[in-house]
């Protein structure tokens, strides 16, 4: 089989053209009056994204956020939200 190498050429141009995705990065947020301090959230989350301070749970390690909402999974009250950024 034949190729021909111009066909090639265009096709390659236009893959390097196509943009690359960045990773996905996730805003964590906690509503400090309706959280309890179950801690739930801070066990449930593969991150360690949250943590308990004063009883109430505190985003401390949002960069390392998965967006895999487990978090507001658990949350008895409503108190987590999770955006894309």
């Amino acid at each position: 089989m034949l190729f021909d190498f111009q066909d090639v050429l265009i096709n390659q141009s236009e893959y390097k053209k196509k943009e690359v995705k960045q990773p996905m990065a996730w805003r964590v947020e906690v509503d400090e009056e309706k959280c309890e301090g179950c801690e739930e959230c801070v066990n449930v989350c593969p991150s360690g994204v949250l943590e308990l301070q004063n009883e109430k749970a505190v985003v401390v390690n949002e960069e390392e956020c998965l967006g895999c909402e487990s978090c507001i999974e658990v949350c008895p009250t409503g108190a987590i939200t999770v955006t894309e950024v």
